[in-house]
């Protein structure tokens, strides 16, 4: 894993931190783990526990059809979202852990951000990313979580995922999808 992904994983396991004190959101994970609901899906075809080369194949039949195409850093995932305010798109790749999607990170961005345009800064990305994912992935909604340091922060967890939207950038909004159930992810909150 390169040093991006480290500190990117590192800032967002400062943001859960600064979570793992609000007792409400201790509950809401341990009521929905109670469930034994798996909700594995994370878009598109792409899943938890999916195998590197099935997620490679799927990329390529993906980026025939038009669907994707390469990221910006050339090794990430451009995705085109519908739905949002204003023409914008999921920027991403897989963390992979035993040769499957542990988790994914990534972020959204609207194509026409400039530094004088703040109708696109990520103070309203944040929303507009938020809404759009409320309408796309069924169940809880998303709710406030505390961040040291990282600005708005939201979290939407349905059975054993979890979604974490934040923004460090005026540009941009940070994304991680992550599985509850993974006893490597470093996400993870144990009770005290």
């Amino acid at each position: 894993m390169n040093s991006k992904k480290y500190i990117a994983l590192l800032m967002l396991a400062l943001c859960i931190f600064g979570c793992s004190l609000n007792t409400e959101y201790k509950k809401i994970v341990k009521r929905e783990l109670a469930t034994g609901i798996r909700n594995d899906t994370i878009l598109l075809d792409f899943y938890f526990g999916m195998p590197e080369p099935i997620f490679y194949s799927t990329c390529w039949d993906y980026n025939q059809q038009g669907i994707i195409k390469e990221g910006f850093s050339n090794v990430t995932v451009y995705y085109p979202l519908e739905g949002l305010k204003h023409e914008g798109f999921f920027d991403f790749f897989p963390i992979f852990k035993t040769g499957k999607i542990q988790s994914i990170q990534g972020f959204t961005m609207y194509k026409g951000w400039a530094p004088w345009n703040k109708e696109l800064w990520s103070d309203k990305l944040i929303e507009d990313t938020r809404e759009l994912y409320e309408q796309s992935y069924e169940g809880n909604k998303f709710f406030p979580i505390k961040s040291l340091g990282i600005g708005k922060a939201y979290t939407k967890i349905d059975g054993n995922r979890r979604i974490v939207l934040y923004y460090t950038e005026d540009n941009r909004v940070n994304v991680l999808f992550s599985d509850l159930t993974n006893e490597d992810d470093v996400l993870i909150l144990n009770e005290d």
